[in-house]
C-alpha cells in the first residue's frame, strides 16, 4: 500500500483538462479522466513541473503556513540560499536575516552554512577508495526519488551523506538548546524555508529517519512577501551572514560541483536534461566522471516552483551577493566524514508502477501492451487522456480505460460506418458528412 505523502496537489475546480500538464510530466504521472487531471500518487515525484506549466493554476504546492510559529516557545528559521536571490538591489544578506526575526522567528540558521560542511564532506567521500562512481548528489529529492523508482543500478551511486537542510536543522536545534537550557526539544520549532514542493515531501516522509529535526516547511514565496514589507523599514542590520560564496553557490546549478575542487564533474538542471544524463550513466555511455550534480529545477534551486523570481535573474543576483564574501568560512573540525551526517541506509530500489507482482503475469501483460500498441496510431496526441500511446495501452491492460477513448481510432470507425451505411446515413440527414468523406478518400 502506497503511503507516500505528496506536496503537489490538484484544485479540480480550476482544472480544464487541457493536457498541458499531461504532456510535460516527466514520469507520466498524470492522466485526464472525465475532463479533469488525475495525479498518480505512485508515479509522482513532486518535481513541480505541472505547477509551472498549468495555464489555469490548477496545480499547487502544499506547505505549512507562518501561523505555525505560535505552536512553539522558540522558533528557528532555516532559509535556503535560494531565498537570497529573490530580492532586487540587495547588497547585504543581513537584511534578510534581520527581517526573518522581525516576522516572528527567534533565531536564524542559514542552510548555506551546512552546505559548506557538506561540500567538505563530499571532498572527503570522493577520496575514499572503492566507491561507485560517478557519485550522484543527494541534495535534490526529485532526483533521488527518480533514481529509486527507475534506476536500480544507480542507487548505490547516490552520495550517502545527508542534504544540507538536515544537517542545518540538527545544528540549529542543538544551538537553541545549548543557548536556552530552560527549553526542551519539543519547545523548539525548526522551520525550513523551501524553494520547492519536493523538499516539503522529503520532510513529510521522514527520509532522514531519526536525524530529521525539521518541524515545518514554509515556501520561499510566502516568506518573500512577508519580508519585502518588513525589509523596507530596516536600518543597518545587526545580523550578518555567516556563509561564504561556496554555501550560497548551492542555490544555482554548478555551485555544488564547483565546491568539490574536482574538474571531473558534470552539472545539469531541468528534469528532462537530468533524465537524459541518468539514462547515459545507466547505459555506461558517459565520460569518466567522479561527480554528477543533478537539479530537477531549471537553474537549480532558484528555479523551484515555490519561488518568486525568474531563476536566471536570481542567479545573477546571487553572483552579485557573492562578490564580497569569503570562500567557505564553515569547515569541519576533522578530516573524516562523521557518522551523524551519513544516511541511515543506502537508497533502496522501489519501482513505481509494477504491472504485476507475478513476473509471468507481468510478462504476459507486457506482450498484450505491445499488441495493443500495434493497433494504435502512435502519434502520442494525448486526446485519450494518456501522455503516449504506450501509456494508453498500459492503462487499457490495467483496466483503467478502454480502446474507444482513442479519438483517432473512433474517427476511423465513424467514417467506416458512414461508408458502409451510406443509404441509411442519407436518410438520417448525414449526407454532408458522406460527401466530405468521399472527398477525403479521393
Amino acid at each position: 500500500m502506497n503511503t507516500y505523502k505528496h506536496s503537489v496537489s490538484l484544485d479540480e475546480s480550476k482544472c480544464q483538462g487541457c493536457t498541458t500538464c499531461l504532456k510535460r510530466c516527466p514520469t507520466e504521472a498524470i492522466r485526464i479522466r472525465e475532463g479533469r487531471a488525475v495525479i498518480s500518487s505512485v508515479r509522482c515525484i513532486d518535481c513541480g513541473e505541472c505547477i509551472r506549466v498549468c495555464p489555469h493554476k490548477a496545480k499547487k504546492a502544499i506547505h505549512d503556513a507562518l501561523e505555525c510559529l505560535g505552536a512553539y516557545k522558540y522558533t528557528v528559521a532555516l532559509p535556503a540560499p535560494s531565498l537570497y536571490g529573490q530580492f532586487d538591489n540587495l547588497d547585504n544578506i543581513g537584511y534578510i536575516l534581520e527581517g526573518l526575526r522581525k516576522i516572528g522567528f527567534d533565531d536564524v540558521f542559514e542552510v548555506a552554512k551546512a552546505a559548506e560542511l557538506v561540500s567538505a564532506y563530499t571532498r572527503l567521500y570522493l577520496n575514499q577508495p572503492d566507491i561507485p562512481k560517478p557519485v550522484i548528489n543527494s541534495a535534490c529529492p526529485v532526483i533521488t526519488r527518480m533514481i529509486s523508482m527507475n534506476y536500480p543500478c544507480l542507487c548505490d551511486h547516490v552520495m550517502p551523506i545527508l542534504p544540507p537542510v538536515d544537517i542545518a536543522a540538527t545544528l540549529a536545534r542543538e544551538k537553541a538548546l545549548r543557548e536556552h537550557p530552560e527549553l526542551t526539544s519539543a519547545d523548539v520549532g525548526i522551520f525550513f524555508i523551501s524553494p520547492c514542493p519536493a523538499k516539503a515531501s522529503y520532510v513529510k516522509n521522514g527520509f532522514a529517519g531519526d536525524k530529521n529535526n525539521i518541524d515545518h516547511v514554509l515556501s520561499v514565496r510566502d516568506v518573500y512577501f512577508r519580508l519585502i514589507d518588513v525589509m523596507k523599514n530596516l536600518d543597518e542590520p545587526e545580523l550578518a551572514t555567516e556563509s561564504g560564496l561556496v554555501g550560497i553557490g548551492w542555490a544555482s546549478t554548478g555551485g555544488e560541483s564547483a565546491a568539490i575542487f574536482n574538474e571531473r564533474y558534470l552539472a545539469a538542471d531541468g528534469i528532462e536534461n537530468c533524465i537524459r544524463v541518468l539514462d547515459q550513466i545507466d547505459n555506461e555511455d558517459i565520460p569518466n566522471l567522479d561527480y554528477v550534480e543533478l537539479n530537477a529545477c531549471s537553474g537549480g534551486c532558484v528555479g523551484g516552483a515555490m519561488t518568486v523570481a525568474n531563476p536566471y535573474i536570481a542567479q545573477a543576483r546571487l553572483q552579485n551577493l557573492k562578490r564580497y564574501l569569503p570562500v567557505s568560512p564553515n569547515r569541519p573540525s576533522d578530516e573524516t566524514v562523521p557518522e551523524e551526517v551519513k544516511t541511515d541506509a543506502a537508497l533502496a530500489y522501489n519501482p513505481n508502477a509494477l504491472l504485476s507482482e507475478d513476473r509471468g503475469q507481468a510478462m504476459r501483460m507486457m506482450q498484450d501492451i505491445e499488441e495493443i500498441c500495434c493497433e494504435l496510431p502512435g502519434i502520442d496526441c494525448g486526446s485519450c487522456g494518456a501522455p503516449t500511446c504506450t501509456a494508453f495501452a498500459e492503462d487499457i491492460i490495467k483496466g483503467e480505460t478502454t480502446m474507444d477513448e482513442c479519438t483517432v481510432i473512433m474517427r476511423e470507425l465513424f467514417h467506416r460506418y458512414l461508408r458502409e451505411h451510406e443509404e441509411k446515413a442519407i436518410a438520417e440527414g448525414l449526407k454532408p458528412l458522406i460527401h466530405k468523406e468521399k472527398k477525403e478518400s479521393e
